[in-house]
């Protein structure tokens, strides 16, 4: 099983939709929160699970997607001296790939 990193960036998304979600969805208060850890241990067993980036510019990123509370988490496998997953971004479902910062550091691990 791999570890799974999340960004400061991806949780601090997280955290933003977590609180939107937990104030105006009351029926589901932590579904945003319950789903994202279902996640992060379905990647952790399988990290191929994920679609794969349509943008040339990301090659190994992959994306699951979140229905019931439709967000994606995008995320990368790292392999140096051991292998790890990082979770890059938590995003709402929309048509466009999200913005990495190319100079973001956190973006590599």
């Amino acid at each position: 099983m791999l570890a799974v990193e999340v960004t400061p960036r991806a949780a601090r998304q997280l955290e933003r939709a977590a609180a939107w979600w937990a104030e105006n969805r009351t029926a589901a208060p932590d579904a945003i929160r319950v789903d994202f850890e279902e996640a992060k241990l379905l990647l952790a067993r399988q990290p191929g699970v994920g679609a794969k980036s349509s943008n040339a510019n990301y090659p190994d990123l992959r994306r699951v997607f979140l229905s019931r509370v439709r967000y994606h988490v995008y995320y990368r496998v790292w392999a140096r001296e051991s292998c790890h997953l990082g979770v890059l971004a938590f995003e709402p479902r929309k048509p466009a790939e999200p913005v990495i910062d190319s100079d973001d550091k956190h973006a590599r691990l």
